[in-house]
């Protein structure tokens, strides 16, 4: 059932509301009152109205006051004020519309008119919501696609987000099913693109709560970047998920006996450019969020490394674990396009619990 819209009444004179508020429900609208302006604020922030008919000489705040505080909260921001006034001043008038009434109408009030203006605001208050609405559908469609660090930094500043890459500390984790290739041989497509969200639905909670942003994703495996907090912590945490998830894995498989899944994960910490990547073309601009450097090249590279259950880390992730983790040296490993050996080692458990 559809709610009637609400107006909020506001005049000191008890005869004058009484007269508005039967006006209004002879039209099918709800309605609140209050006698001066202190209430008026009271009730429009705690529940705010469709509409607010409002008089201007009261007793606590005039309609000047009531005007400009509600334009300054963002909840009572867009709702109409259509003010009546005994006011009959120009200069009085342009006040009121400057502190942000929308209309302004000179007591005594004719009803046709009044009805006319608060059905005209009401129409236009209508189609605005619907617009608002749409857009916010929109928004929370395009945020699916959209890593947390990119939302955040918008919300902090929408109309001009800082999304330039800057050089920041990171731990970038690297995700990929074991034997994805094979698996599609034999799963069709849709069973094995639902297969893979139920897994990844799981381990997008763990990463979360440990502080990662997926910014990346393919068929078979998917990027983090954790970066919140000093390297040390970033990259414990890291690996927590890491070791997280490999159990989530183990505990879904009891579930998904006729596919069960492996996951091998890499790691790797340290400087890394983070932030918007921009290709130009002549069809328009397509932009990225990422992590990029040797240190996310690593990353991967000790993914595609790692065998089924298997999680690999770099030697300065290790270095920041302090000993206390258990990791097994795997040696120095001559990685895909990496110039130079790299000391790998195997991360076995988290720290005992004394």
């Amino acid at each position: 059932m559809t709610q009637l819209l609400k107006v909020l009444v506001v005049d000191d004179e008890p005869d004058i509301v009484q007269y508005l508020e039967h006006v209004l429900h002879r039209l099918g609208y709800r309605t609140a009152s209050a006698g001066d302006g202190g209430e008026a604020l009271e009730k429009a922030l705690n529940d705010p109205p469709d509409l607010i008919l409002l008089d201007v000489l009261m007793p606590t705040l005039d309609g000047f006051a009531v005007c400009r505080t509600l334009r300054e909260r963002p909840t009572t921001r867009l709702i109409p004020i259509i003010v009546m006034t005994a006011l009959a001043g120009i200069d009085d008038r342009i006040k009121l519309l400057e502190h942000g009434a929308d209309d302004v109408l000179t007591k005594p009030v004719d009803e046709r008119e009044l009805v006319a203006r608060i059905q005209s605001a009401l129409l236009r208050k209508r189609a605005l919501d619907e617009r608002l609405g749409e857009l916010t559908r929109v928004r929370d469609h395009f945020a699916k696609f959209v890593p947390e660090a990119v939302r955040r930094l918008v919300l902090a500043n929408p109309s001009a987000p800082d999304l330039d890459k800057q050089e920041r500390d990171v731990t970038v984790l690297f995700v990929d099913i074991s034997g994805y290739s094979r698996l599609a041989e034999r799963v069709a497509p849709a069973d094995l693109n639902a297969l893979v969200e139920r897994y990844f639905g799981s381990f997008l909670d763990r990463i979360t709560d440990a502080g990662g942003d997926i910014n990346e994703t393919s068929g078979d495996g998917f990027m983090a970047i954790f970066q919140d907090g000093d390297p040390v912590a970033h990259a414990a945490r890291t690996v927590n998920a890491a070791l997280m998830l490999l159990a989530l894995t183990e505990a879904l498989n009891q579930r998904e006996r006729d596919h069960p899944l492996a996951i091998h994960v890499g790691i790797n910490s340290g400087p890394a450019l983070v932030g918007s990547t921009r290709f130009e073309g002549r069809r328009g601009t397509r932009w990225t969020f990422t992590a990029s450097g040797i240190v996310t090249t690593l990353a991967a590279r000790l993914a595609s490394a790692a065998r089924d259950g298997e999680i690999l880390a770099g030697p300065e992730t290790v270095r920041r674990l302090g000993g206390r983790y258990r990791v097994e040296r795997v040696g120095a490993e001559r990685l895909k396009n990496i110039t130079e050996a790299i000391e790998v080692h195997r991360i076995i458990s988290p720290p005992s619990r004394r």
